[in-house]
């Protein structure tokens, strides 16, 4: 994970905004649109697993194996999200910009770790832990950087 994002801020172009907050948030906002595809595709899963079975009326329990699975991923992945937006956020306000692009890396690897974790998952509940780890020790990254920058200045 930590490979993946270096060689992706290394390879995806320096942002070209002026070095204003307004302009750093936005940049984020935009990777953190690409960070969310992956839950919205766990919802229109979800609900198309449901209104074509009898899990549409989920007082009935009638969900299958594979509904349980997604939904619990879909749980997961909501609240990865919240990490990864806050996160994102903030270290989009204190990395210098020529190295902004760090952002949209740890969007991508997001997303990659996420599809890692569903089909982990999907395959053997075992088997998550790679996304899982990657995903949890990024934004972990995120937040220890952020926190290190903020107490040492």
């Amino acid at each position: 994970m930590a490979l993946s994002v270096w060689v992706l801020t290394k390879g995806l172009p320096t942002p070209m905004i002026a070095d204003t907050l307004g302009d750093r948030l936005a940049y984020a906002l935009r990777a953190n649109i690409v960070a969310v595809l992956p839950l919205f595709i766990m919802f229109v899963t979800i609900g198309n697993s449901r209104f074509l079975s009898e899990a549409i009326d989920p007082t009935r329990h009638a969900e299958s194996r594979s509904m349980q699975i997604d939904g619990r991923v879909a749980d997961n992945t909501l609240q990865q999200n919240f990490v990864f937006a806050i996160a994102s956020l903030a270290l989009s306000t204190i990395v210098p910009v020529s190295h902004l692009q760090v952002v949209w890396a740890c969007a991508i690897v997001f997303v990659a770790a996420r599809a890692v974790f569903w089909l982990g998952y999907r395959l053997n509940p075992l088997y998550r832990a790679p996304g899982m780890s990657a995903t949890s020790y990024m934004n972990l990254g995120m937040i220890l950087y952020l926190l290190f920058h903020t107490f040492s200045a």
